[in-house]
């Protein structure tokens, strides 16, 4: 298996998803519990739905040195936007992810049938990645604005909701059949075969 490793000088301890490991010391069983929030990056998306580039994440994790490398693991608060998939109106709300990776400090450890090795860089790991997949798998394919969203009507293309919980259009009528609604009660079409038997009123009948 080829990893590609990135030169650890690439990663900036000063940026909000980057984490500095040093106090872990590589002693198995030392913990450190990072908990602060930080911008997300931009393309954080699936469907209908995405977080906003620099909206706050709320991270809740914790960090646990073992034999191999820096365990991570903890959860991921994340603002989303989305249009709902029923009424197609915007909406708010928010997720919650579960993270768990294991960085290693010696990628050539890893996996050959893992697809991706996180690495300890120097001292610094890289969130970023862990963090999107977390977060982009929460993301609802389908998002509803409500859990009861009546969505849109067939006729009009308005919400449902809109005239409250009574939602109607007339029946509309076949224009063939229209003549006979229009017609006053008791009246009737003429008989093609005997023109006086549809006439108003009728036609005395002759005794024969």
């Amino acid at each position: 298996m080829s990893v590609a490793v990135p030169d650890h000088h690439r990663l900036d301890h000063r940026a909000p998803l980057v984490l500095d490991t040093r106090e872990l010391g590589r002693r198995p069983g030392a913990l450190l519990r990072v908990q602060r929030d930080a911008p997300a990056p931009g393309g954080w998306a699936v469907g209908l739905t995405s977080v906003p580039a620099d909206t706050e994440l709320q991270l809740d994790l914790r960090l646990e040195s073992v034999l191999d490398g820096v365990l991570v693991s903890g959860t991921v608060t994340a603002a989303i936007v989305g249009e709902c998939g029923r009424c197609l109106e915007p909406f708010t709300d928010e997720v919650d992810a579960d993270v768990q990776e294991l960085f290693l400090y010696d990628a050539s450890d890893a996996d050959p049938n893992d697809d991706g090795v996180s690495v300890v860089l120097g001292d610094l790991i890289d969130i970023e990645p862990v963090l999107r997949d977390a977060v982009v798998l929460s993301l609802p394919l389908n998002p509803l604005c409500e859990d009861d969203c009546p969505g849109l009507c067939a006729t009009c293309g308005e919400r449902l909701d809109v005239d409250g919980p009574v939602h109607v259009h007339d029946v509309a009528v076949d224009p063939r059949w229209a003549a006979l609604l229009e017609r006053p009660e008791g009246q009737h079409l003429a008989d093609p075969h005997n023109p006086s038997a549809g006439s108003a009123g009728g036609a005395d009948e002759k005794e024969i």
